[in-house]
């Protein structure tokens, strides 16, 4: 692997490498085979960033799909729930690959291409593996000065974490390889889980975790091939691409998806740790229409892409807003969430997380959940800048909701938790329209206002919102449950519109012409407007709070 021959070796399933939270909150680092032994008394793996934990939690995954080569069916799933993790079946698993888990094992280095070199055999510095190395701004990390070196352990886990989430951009451009161009790799996009939206569902211990998103293979509109496997049983990639079959049909399924190879990556190190790194692009994988693949993101049409690839339909991920609370892009988790092109019998505009609805399955088929159960959906994101060359944001949410939000004959109880997210958006941007007046009335340029008291009122509304979101259970009236969401979203953006109005000043209330000079704006007469339109646009509430009208 490295320039120099080690003598030793870097066992990934017996070296402890991943870093852990036990149910006490203390911190520890396991190995593989010590991470599925303790799962039952451990709260979740803690990644360096959230997008490593999702990474990691993939790996995992992988792992437990190809021990149970499945799990078939839900009753299939009950058994791994009710006796636990097959530990004896996941040791002898790790033992039979545990030559495909040592980091610098000489000929099949974990995750890695062995021999990989340029013409003139360069090594980059860590900062190409590791993501919190700062590109920009330079103050409050530990990574100001990039990296020099790193121990096995954290080498182990930046090494998956880019595989699933380097950036694009311009690489070394290694020897073998067709697509290289005078000795430089060219942008062929970010890796595979960059794409996405991540989702996952948590427990209250990691092995919870790891079994609820452990989804069966039977599970309707998700590719499942009988070839499917994990990157280590396959034969070690060469510097290329796939090519042939290979090429066409893969990823076969989960395992193989979640251990995609999507870099050709080469650790240089020595007896000491991992001093440099040859990073280069492996296979390429297009996001278009690998909705009945990838089970943890939500998908949106792409009008654009059907016209560019001639396609009727055409799915991407539905990515998370860096600027957006995980609430507010409810609709795209829940299977009611395109209620209006469902009801025209067009292609959905939308389609949830295959996960999501896996869970609401098991609630269906097992008596492992129950509809008034709650799910606790971690959200987690790349945001990448300057041509997808750089990760500029990790986004990172949880949501918290019931079961039955989850089901299709609770759809009406799905539609009333959309609409009450629209009910947010408009009160939030009446607060805006009265600053911008304030602002007018003062003089003032109304813009930067305007967005000032739109960010204030979305963060006012947060966790009213999701304290409400998990009141929405089975058998509760969803009518009900919005006039009370309605009531609470203008008593909050009421209370801050009048603190805005008390502080608005004199000269707002003496006001000024504008539009032109057609209308003369005072603070009381945006007051006016202002509760108005909230009462107006929120016309469904049941109080009567007309107060100011």
């Amino acid at each position: 692997m490295a320039a120099d021959p080690l003598s030793r070796s870097f066992d990934l399933t017996s070296e402890p490498w991943l870093p852990v939270q036990r149910l006490d909150g203390s911190m520890d680092v396991l190995s593989l085979r010590g991470v599925f032994t303790h799962a039952g008394t451990l709260r979740r793996i803690v990644g360096d960033l959230p997008t490593q934990e999702f990474a990691l939690l993939r790996l995992l995954l992988a792992v437990l799909h190809d021990v149970t080569d499945g799990p078939e069916d839900p009753q299939h799933w009950c058994e791994l729930w009710e006796q636990g993790l097959p530990l004896a079946a996941i040791t002898e698993y790790l033992d039979t690959h545990r030559e495909r888990f040592d980091l610098v094992h000489p000929e099949t280095p974990f995750f890695q291409v062995a021999g990989l070199h340029t013409e003139k055999g360069e090594v980059s510095s860590l900062d190409r593996l590791v993501a919190d190395v700062p590109t920009g701004n330079r103050f409050f990390t530990m990574r100001a000065r990039g990296v020099d070196r790193l121990d096995f352990a954290e080498a182990a886990r930046w090494l998956v974490h880019a595989q699933a989430y380097d950036p694009s951009g311009i690489k070394s451009g290694q020897v073998g390889d067709d697509r290289v161009s005078n000795g430089k790799g060219y942008p062929q996009g970010v890796a595979w889980a960059g794409n996405l939206g991540a989702i996952h569902v948590e427990g209250d211990t990691l092995r919870e975790t790891l079994l609820l998103n452990l989804i069966a293979t039977d599970t309707d509109n998700l590719r499942a091939d009988e070839e499917d496997r994990p990157t280590w049983r396959f034969d070690p990639p060469g510097p290329g691409p796939l090519t042939g079959a290979q090429q066409v049909f893969r990823p076969y399924g989960l395992r193989d998806l979640y251990t995609w190879q999507g870099r050709r990556i080469r650790l240089s190190a020595d007896q000491g740790g991992v001093y440099g790194v040859l990073l280069c692009y492996g296979d390429p994988l297009a996001a278009a229409n690998m909705h009945t693949r990838e089970p943890m993101t939500a998908w949106r049409r792409s009008p654009n892409q059907e016209r560019k690839l001639g396609k009727s339909t055409v799915y991407l991920p539905q990515q998370h807003d860096p600027d957006r609370s995980a609430w507010r892009g409810l609709a795209s988790l829940l299977v009611g969430g395109d209620s209006a092109g469902r009801q025209r019998g067009d292609a959905a505009e939308r389609l949830p997380p295959l996960l999501l609805e896996w869970i609401a399955r098991l609630s269906n088929e097992t008596e492992v959940l129950d509809v008034q159960d709650l799910v606790r959906t971690r959200l987690v994101g790349a945001v990448y800048g300057t041509q997808q060359s750089v990760i500029d944001e990790v986004v990172a949410d949880r949501l918290v909701m019931t079961v039955a939000l989850l089901h299709q004959h609770n759809a009406e109880l799905a539609w009333e938790a959309i609409a009450a997210v629209d009910d947010a958006e408009t009160a939030v941007q009446v607060l805006g329209w009265l600053a911008a007046d304030l602002a007018q009335a003062a003089g003032m340029e109304p813009d930067a206002h305007r967005t000032a008291a739109r960010d204030r009122g979305f963060g006012a509304l947060d966790g009213e919102f999701r304290d409400w979101l998990v009141s929405l259970r089975a058998g509760v009236d969803p009518e009900e449950r919005r006039d009370a969401w309605q009531d609470t979203a203008r008593r909050v953006i009421r209370g801050i519109g009048d603190e805005l109005i008390e502080q608005a000043g004199e000269t707002a209330w003496v006001g000024r012409l504008v539009d032109d000079g057609k209308t003369w704006l005072t603070s009381a007469h945006a007051e006016n407007r202002f509760h108005r339109r909230l009462v107006q646009k929120l016309s469904r509430s049941s109080s009567d709070d007309t107060a100011g009208v």
